[in-house]
């Protein structure tokens, strides 16, 4: 008598048989490898990209179930303001150019590659601090709904903008 593998074949073998490879990630490291993948297709975004003087410019990318890419430019001087996410998660993924962080008391410059994985209610304030554009990344989860300020220890004028992300 032949068994289900002998008439069949490996089940592995055979693509259809498997589990389906999940669309949309569901786990922090799964949205960090979105981030990466995305970024490495520089094709799909560099086009994309503006800059404008009078504030950062931003381009939603792509959403997926309960989640949304952002594509920001920041010029010398850009910044986001203190703020937190709401109840969204996050990951920030440098493009090109470098953007510095302030979080807490602490301040860490990002160049590109760099990526920040953040909770909801983490408060920061992203800066252009360089003499040249930077191009970021940002993947929330869930969506961004909203973007509470905190005030503005570290900014410059131009960094006060609450436009979101």
């Amino acid at each position: 008598m032949n068994s289900d593998v002998q008439i069949a074949g490996d089940p592995l073998a055979i693509p259809h048989l498997l589990p389906p490879v999940p669309a949309h990630p569901a786990t922090v490291a799964g949205f960090v490898g979105l981030a990466r993948s995305i970024a490495a297709d520089r094709d799909a975004w560099a086009h994309l990209v503006r800059y404008e003087t009078t504030s950062r410019w931003y381009h939603r990318l792509r959403t997926g179930p309960g989640y949304e890419v952002w594509l920001l430019s920041w010029v010398p001087g850009q910044g986001s303001g203190r703020h937190d996410h709401g109840p969204s998660s996050g990951v920030l993924t440098v493009l090109e150019g470098e953007l510095t962080e302030h979080a807490g008391t602490g301040r860490r410059t990002l160049t590109a590659g760099a990526q920040r994985v953040f909770a909801p209610g983490y408060v920061h304030e992203v800066v252009n601090d360089a003499l040249t554009p930077a191009v970021s990344l940002h993947i929330y989860f869930p969506g961004l709904t909203e973007m509470p300020m905190h005030g503005a220890p570290h900014c410059t004028p131009s960094a006060l903008e609450t436009t979101a992300p």
